[in-house]
């Protein structure tokens, strides 16, 4: 039992650093700070992969009741999310630094809204939060309490579960959309505003 938590928790801990990173990416002010910190995010995220993968890895091939396999089962929940953050947010996170990375020879640049629009966008940071969040039924199984076994706890848990997803995608998509209004030429809202009043 302790063996598999000192399996299951540096996965946890990895995941949940990316996903108070990527959390953190769009509140920064410069390109120096993104350009910095989308670096460690995506270490983060390739080490949180790896992890994940050779964990899970290990329970394939070896099907048994070793601490690896029991960890790999436990692992099932979380390796959807952390197949998305392979696919879509680490490409994001890439181009993301590229265009911070664009300002190198001026590190004082105030990061543009565009890019702190990108930052936010719900495929950067959503994978690696709906991850991290994945991980917590494992930990809490690997300390010794099994929720799906009492069916009067597998259904609340279930439900807080998809109600935390939902909160989560709902504020990503929120926090987007409002950097992504900032980033819009001032012209082009000054013109929409104006049609709006004619009507």
């Amino acid at each position: 039992m302790e063996s598999q938590l000192t399996i299951l928790l540096p996965i946890a801990a990895v995941w949940l650093a990316a996903g108070v990173v990527a959390d953190g990416l769009p509140r920064l002010l410069n390109t120096r700070a993104l350009h910095r910190r989308t670096g460690w995010l995506l270490a983060l995220t390739l080490t949180g992969t790896a992890l994940t993968a050779a964990v899970l890895g290990g329970g394939l091939f070896d099907a048994g009741t070793a601490p690896v396999d029991q960890a790999a089962a436990g692992l099932t929940l979380a390796a959807g999310p952390a197949l998305v953050a392979t696919l879509c947010s680490v490409r994001r996170i890439r181009r993301l630094r590229a265009g911070a990375g664009a300002f190198a020879s001026a590190p004082a640049t105030p990061a543009p809204h565009g890019l702190r629009a990108a930052a936010a966008h719900p495929l950067v940071g959503l994978p690696l939060q709906v991850t991290a969040l994945a991980t917590v039924p494992a930990l809490i199984a690997a300390a010794g309490t099994d929720l799906g076994a009492d069916p009067g706890v597998t259904g609340p848990a279930i439900t807080v579960g998809a109600l935390a997803v939902a909160v989560i995608a709902v504020r990503h998509a929120l926090r987007h959309n409002r950097f992504a209004e900032r980033a819009r030429p001032a012209a082009a809202r000054s013109t929409r505003t104006a049609g709006a009043l004619h009507v």
